[in-house]
């Protein structure tokens, strides 16, 4: 980040934020989605490295930054789009990434949670149980990056621990939150990481770097009917336990 960038951003050391920007960062957080449909409008990429320079901010045990990023737009897209779907044929052709995203098997009250958001969005674009082929091409979309102008591939150094992987959850949050201050919205997509040989071979990343997740960037098309999900949150009093308080 350029040093005249750093003072435009900062006020100073420990300065508070005043009730308007404490309501505009809660609203930042609270209102992001995954978004799934996306005008062509062109991003810069001035604008998506001031997002990476922002995100970088995010706190990592040591200072050891583990995240490496490649971003993607025009025929560099449409490459590794095609790619994989020259690998993706048919509903039985299952892969699995370099590490275990969800459960062996799901149990409540996850799996609940996520049959319900499966079939809100599933009803959105009008897609009926057993449907196999229909699913297939709604998850195909996400090898589009859901037609964003930018996307993004996010790995990490292979020899790194679990400590690094949750430094890494900071990061994203934080350029998904960063976006939204500039009129962007995004969906973190880990079905990339399925398709890890293939974004290796196509972008030309070393074997030591682990494909952690894809990512679409663009500004958002409310009028696309996957963009009308709107997921549910448990409050904190439900997960969270309160003492001396």
């Amino acid at each position: 980040m350029s040093s005249d960038l750093q003072q435009k951003l900062r006020a100073g050391p420990f300065v508070a934020f005043d009730e308007k920007e404490c309501a505009a960062i809660e609203r930042a957080i609270a209102e992001r989605r995954a978004v799934r449909g996306f005008e062509t409008r062109p991003v810069s990429r001035e604008l998506i490295e001031r997002i990476l320079d922002i995100a970088a901010r995010a706190p990592s045990g040591t200072n050891m930054q583990p995240w490496r990023v490649y971003v993607l737009a025009g025929e560099a897209k449409r490459g590794l789009s095609d790619a994989i779907a020259r690998e993706r044929v048919a509903p039985a052709n299952h892969r699995e990434g370099e590490y275990r995203y969800y459960p062996e098997k799901f149990f409540e009250p996850y799996l609940s949670r996520r049959r319900k958001i499966g079939w809100d969005l599933y009803g959105l674009v009008g897609i009926k149980r057993g449907d196999d082929a229909a699913m297939h091409a709604q998850h195909g979309k996400n090898f589009d990056f859901f037609g964003a102008p930018i996307g993004a591939i996010f790995t990490i150094d292979r020899r790194l621990e679990i400590g690094s992987w949750l430094d890494y959850g900071m990061f994203l949050e934080n350029v998904m939150i960063a976006a939204r201050a500039h009129g962007l919205e995004t969906c973190p997509q880990a079905a990339f990481a399925s398709f890890h040989d293939v974004v290796r071979a196509n972008l030309g990343i070393d074997e030591g770097e682990v494909v952690v997740c894809g990512m679409a960037i663009g500004y958002p098309d409310w009028s696309a009917p996957e963009n009308k999900l709107e997921t549910t949150r448990e409050a904190a009093a439900s997960f969270t336990s309160f003492r001396g308080l």
